[in-house]
């Protein structure tokens, strides 16, 4: 079937489905398609798949149903982006909370199947012989999915590539059906749309994976050497200038001791033998100490270089960094708890040191946008505590609650953050009983979150993602598996502060995925493509030219996606944006 008259029979096929396509791709032999229900299939064999989803992308720019985001990543290396999608691994993430989503548990939960032992493909012997008919379906006799067709035996033959596309297809629907449920029957409104959104981060996941993020390899490697030293020539002269860094902090001690710089313990002797006692030798706490003697100040230097050599150095940019000047890791739309964005090789904890590496390419530069205060801005928008929501017409939040609680902004910041992070002792704490008498809804919001956590209640946030709590069971004192009273108050105090954080983390993470997520779509026009998502942070690679319409743009889709997010419109979010040519010119 040629091109033209699959896009006819999809169309015909998809109305009144949502213009949902269930995708599923092998890159090197086809694809498989199926509408919304199932009913209509198609398995397409061609040495082009990417090509094929291209064009019924221009022509019919569905919502492309795929497994997970490998799909999206596999359509990218080749050139091709989807502009939206129903992603099944970050819905069924957003509905059962975890990060585990692979076909079978997302199948199995959806049928009501037991997920602690699901089939797995093995060794054939005399207690586990496979039901033949089973081989050629993607559902088992016992209704679970065929764990061969998982990995990857869907792909042998090219009639099977509808059939599974078909089942994706069922899972969605059923997904669809679920997540309609928790917007009505759990009152969470906005499931629908952080379902959609949650997917289409999924996609930007894959492009910021494949794409990379611009970085010079030069400045990176003369940032590394100023902490490290020279790239080393051989393993002996690798050893020679770890012992050259390790003399910095060494020379403070008297001459001919000697002391592990990498065993806490002989750390903490080595401070004792000058006169520095330390319960331990925390980062923080020897900070507030540096100027106590000078080996203190060396020790943290060499701590600095030690973890840019071990983490940061030279290994991690020849694996990591390509010949065309981008670093690349993986990344994932969740953590599997509040549901925050991920990355791995560094991206998401590179230390600012190193940010003046990251350099926009020749004639481009980065607009860099840092959301706000974004967790109390989220706070007065999920609690609907208009009192709160008012102090966020301000550009500093903090300066209003100062006034209302009569306190300095120090103090009300401490005691914002502690309502949330579920703080109990100091200055912040004492604020607390003004922040209860003034915005008592946003207080009972989180004393909620709290008391179900304590209790081991799941939780979901504004957005409808499902936030594990565990087991509350705590068993009789005395019994086996039991604890005593103490620790029992204690884990439950802490799965409190855990619950109310994750509230509001969880829907500050649904915003900011939202904003990610239009800046992708609006920065198509000017060829400006996200390059890092960092927390609370985006940084966006735009031609010179169009510098100060991308800057415009992410601001703008700043208040669009709050809009669809918080549609009441109450709470006002803000980001600090700026046009730089490298991470480091960023403000802190």
């Amino acid at each position: 079937m040629d091109t033209d008259a699959l896009v006819a029979e999809i169309e015909a096929s998809s109305a009144g489905t949502d213009g949902v396509v269930a995708l599923v791709l092998d890159p090197g032999a086809g694809l498989g398609l199926a509408t919304a229900s199932g009913a209509d299939r198609w398995s397409v064999a061609t040495d082009d798949p990417a090509g094929v989803v291209d064009a019924l992308e221009r022509a019919l720019g569905p919502r492309w149903a795929v497994w997970s985001s490998a799909t999206a990543v596999a359509l990218a290396r080749s050139g091709v982006r989807l502009a939206r999608c129903w992603d099944a691994s970050a819905v069924h993430r957003l509905l059962f909370g975890g990060w585990r989503a692979d076909p079978g548990r997302i199948w199995a939960r959806l049928h009501g199947l037991s997920t602690t032992s699901l089939p797995a493909v093995g060794p054939v012997d005399l207690f586990s012989q496979p039901d033949e008919a089973d081989a050629d379906r993607p559902v088992r006799a016992d209704g679970h999915l065929n764990p061969g067709w998982i990995a990857g035996e869907w792909t042998e033959a090219p009639e099977r590539f509808g059939a599974w596309a078909a089942v994706l297809a069922e899972a969605v629907q059923r997904q669809r059906a679920m997540v309609d449920r928790v917007a009505s029957d759990e009152d969470r409104p906005m499931a629908v749309r952080t379902a959609h959104s949650e997917s289409t981060a999924e996609l930007l996941c894959a492009e910021l994976a494949v794409d990379g993020l611009p970085m010079d390899r030069a400045a990176m490697e003369a940032l590394v050497s100023s902490y490290v030293g020279p790239r080393p020539t051989s393993p002996q002269d690798a050893v020679q200038l770890r012992d050259a860094r390790d003399e910095q902090v060494l020379r403070h001690v008297p001459e001919g001791v000697r002391f592990d710089l990498r065993s806490p313990s002989q750390v903490k002797s080595m401070l004792r033998m000058v006169s520095v006692e330390v319960p331990d030798t925390r980062a923080w706490r020897l900070e507030r100490i540096r100027d106590v003697h000078p080996l203190v100040d060396a020790l943290l230097t060499w701590r600095k270089a030690e973890r840019i050599h071990t983490t940061f150095g030279y290994a991690w940019l020849d694996e990591n960094l390509g010949a065309d000047g981008r670093f690349r890791g993986e990344w994932s739309g969740s953590d599997g708890a509040a549901g925050r964005m991920t990355a791995s090789a560094g991206l998401h904890n590179m230390p600012a040191d190193l940010r003046g590496g990251v350099v926009a390419e020749p004639g481009h530069v980065f607009v860099r946008a840092d959301l706000g205060q974004i967790e109390p801005r989220v706070l007065a928008a999920v609690s609907g505590d208009r009192t709160l929501a008012a102090a966020t017409q301000a550009d500093d939040l903090y300066a209003p609650v100062a006034a209302e609680l009569g306190v300095d902004r120090a103090t009300a910041k401490v005691a914002v953050l502690g309502a949330m992070y579920g703080q109990t002792t100091g200055e912040g704490a004492r604020a607390l009983v003004g922040l209860r008498r003034s915005y008592p809804v946003a207080m009972v919001y989180l004393d909620a979150a709290d008391r179900a956590a304590q209790v081991g209640t799941d939780l979901r946030t504004y957005g409808g993602r499902l936030v594990r709590m565990g087991s509350a069971a705590l068993g009789e004192p005395g019994q086996p598996g039991s604890m005593g009273d103490r620790e029992a108050r204690s884990r439950a105090a802490a799965r409190g502060r855990y619950g109310r954080n994750a509230m509001v983390q969880g829907a500050a993470a649904e915003l900011f995925k939202v904003w990610a997520v239009t800046v992708r779509a609006r920065g198509r026009a000017i060829d400006a493509s996200v390059v890092l998502c960092l927390h609370d942070e985006l940084l966006v690679h735009v031609p010179v030219e169009h510098a100060d319409a991308a800057a415009a743009l992410v601001d703008d889709a700043l208040q669009e996606a709050a809009a669809r997010w918080a549609p009441d419109r109450s709470v006002r979010f803000l980001a600090d944006t700026s046009i730089i040519p490298t991470w480091a010119d960023a403000k802190s």
